[in-house]
């Protein structure tokens, strides 16, 4: 699965004149095992290739039990996407629900995307395949040779496992226990759009909150059964869920 997206990858530069060469700025990116020209970038781009950032990541996503779930390889190999699953780091939501955290580290060739190396906890949330997703750190780096993060690797791909650890062995279970204020039920009623007003206020008045991890997925319910995926609202909102409630959650428990 991984091995598909480690095809080599060189840099040629493109030169103008045949019987005197001229540099012209810019250098292509080229597949070596079929030849194929993935991108022209100038001279500023600094390649990073997969096998350089799966030689470095790997060792460390085992080390702390990750294991790959998909790799995309998109767009001819132009962009690449691998997730990994830690299912030792794990919180139960309910019965059947259980929530795991999630490394995605992107690359592509062609400029079109960053190097980017994000954490989050995705749960499948019905049957009908809605998906929502906290995103818990994210670290993007532009493909320049002027960006000295792209030689600390090693340093972000640990930083954003142990802040996710962080996450999942602290902030999730103080969202569960920790009792949830009323005030605070009557601040995500106002923040949630008005189309969906009324099935949030009912489906609060069946489940009754108790606490903060509580109302956070009743936050969520709404968002994947009442809200248009195809709606900036939706993702407006999706995205203000999680850091409003941790915050309310942690202000609660310190007082």
């Amino acid at each position: 699965m991984i091995n598909e997206s480690l095809f080599p990858v060189r840099e040629v530069p493109a030169q103008l004149g045949a019987d005197i060469i001229k540099q012209t700025g810019h250098k292509f990116i080229m597949r070596e095992d079929t030849g194929e020209i993935l991108s022209c970038m100038t001279d500023e781009y600094k390649l990073v290739t997969n096998k350089e950032i799966m030689d470095t990541a790997l060792p460390i996503l085992k080390k702390c039990g990750a294991k790959p779930r998909e790799v995309k390889v998109l767009n001819e190999g132009k962009r690449t996407v691998y997730k990994f699953n830690m299912p030792e780091m794990k919180i139960p939501i309910s019965k059947d629900d259980i929530c795991t955290p999630e490394i995605i580290i992107k690359n592509s060739y062609d400029g079109s995307w960053e190097l980017g190396i994000m954490s989050g906890a995705f749960r499948l949330i019905c049957l009908n395949g809605a998906v929502i997703g906290i995103v818990l750190n994210k670290k993007r780096n532009r493909h320049s040779i002027h960006n000295q993060r792209l030689d600390q690797l090693e340093e972000m791909i640990i930083s954003t496992i142990e802040s996710t650890k962080k996450v999942f062995e602290s902030d999730f279970p103080l969202l569960k226990d920790t009792k949830v204020r009323q005030t605070h039920i009557k601040q995500m009623i106002d923040k949630v759009p008005n189309h969906v007003m009324e099935p949030f206020v009912q489906h609060l008045i069946a489940e009754k909150p108790e606490t903060y991890w509580d109302l956070f997925n009743a936050a969520t319910w709404v968002n994947t059964h009442h809200m248009n995926r195809n709606w900036n609202t939706t993702h407006k909102f999706e995205q203000q869920i999680y850091p409003t409630i941790d915050k309310w959650a942690k202000g609660v428990a310190k007082a």
